[in-house]
């Protein structure tokens, strides 16, 4: 996708997530911010009857431009304010905070969808997703694990993974919502090596040099020379990671997992290529759970995420961090202007 024109600030749509969690709180937060809508232009795609129904709930006063899905896109390149994009998936009072239930799983996949449609037909600039319940989904028939997977299905690309980021850590992932035991069989030379393009290319936007990853093992202290597991790191492993040095990657590894993430070892690594879900997203959330951003890489759509879930056990209540969201609208109108290798 083109750089968005330095005469305008970026348009970012925000899915409001499952109207059931911390999704609409925050976006009516983030609606509000007057230092962040000096820098971009948010579209929540979300129900305005449920963002004023949290409103008052919690006593906030709420008023904010509202769309409606028959007048979309007309007037897009006016705006220049926080705007919602009343979709009017789901009935405000048909809504029950904190519970999982189909409608709100569906309307969340739905949101998601018209931002999708938003981001390929260039009437955005970036897309930021905001927290939906998986079980709420599959509830409403949507199987899929979750946001990065609808969007790489729908956007048609087959070279694409997850990327986690905070100002402590970063890492990218090999395999994500899949069960421990399928992991072995899913990890290729070729597959970990898009890992890591997809990963430099996505560091050099953000930190505008070429970045220093680390590789990490897959088995304990990286299979110790074959003593456990099956020999991933040196048939596997350590070749994508010798393919990439000969590209020009400035990489280290397969290193044992246990030790990858020290303080000494994070000040000059800017990326850490994780091959399962738990061994990267463990450190990142002890370290940088309020602040983490995930993104997809290798969409033709920029996209960004809170890096939490819906947080049943405190909806509705206006105490959710904001700080996740925030960063992420943030990321996304920065890799907006900032053209795809």
């Amino acid at each position: 996708m083109p750089a968005t024109s330095p005469a305008r600030k970026p348009r970012i749509a925000v899915t409001m997530g499952d109207p059931a969690g911390v999704g609409p709180e925050l976006c009516v937060r983030l609606l509000q911010d007057e230092s962040l809508l000096q820098e971009l232009t948010p579209i929540v795609f979300g129900d305005a009857g449920v963002l004023a129904r949290v409103a008052k709930h919690l006593g906030w006063s709420f008023a904010a431009p509202i769309i409606r899905a028959a007048d979309w896109p007309k007037g897009l390149e006016h705006l220049t304010q926080g705007t919602v994009f009343d979709l009017q998936y789901v009935a405000a009072d048909e809504v029950i905070p904190c519970r999982v239930a189909a409608n709100t799983g569906h309307a969340a996949f739905q949101y998601l969808e018209r931002a999708i449609a938003a981001g390929l037909a260039g009437e955005i600039d970036g897309i930021c997703t905001g927290p939906i319940n998986k079980a709420a989904l599959h509830a409403a028939g949507h199987h899929y694990p979750g946001h990065t997977e609808i969007l790489a299905e729908r956007m048609q690309v087959d070279r694409w993974c997850m990327m986690l980021t905070a100002p402590e850590i970063t890492c990218s992932f090999v395999t994500a919502h899949v069960g421990y035991h399928e992991v072995p069989q899913l990890l290729s030379a070729e597959r970990i090596g898009e890992v890591i393009d997809l990963t430099v290319a996505a560091m050099r936007r953000i930190r505008g040099r070429e970045p220093k990853l680390i590789c990490c093992g897959l088995n304990p202290h990286a299979g110790e020379d074959g003593l456990f597991g099956n020999r991933e790191e040196e048939r596997i492993i350590a070749p994508a990671v010798a393919a990439a040095r000969a590209r020009g990657v400035n990489i280290e590894g397969p290193l044992p997992p246990d030790t990858c993430f020290l303080t000494w070892r994070r000040a000059d690594t800017d990326a850490f290529i994780c091959m399962y879900h738990d061994q990267g997203h463990i450190p990142l959330k002890a370290l940088a759970f309020d602040t983490a951003i995930n993104t997809t890489l290798g969409l033709p759509v920029v996209r960004t995420s809170v890096d939490h879930g819906t947080a049943f056990d405190i909806a509705w209540r206006g105490i959710a961090n904001p700080s996740s969201l925030f960063a992420a609208v943030r990321l996304a109108a920065q890799l907006s202007q900032t053209p795809v290798e």
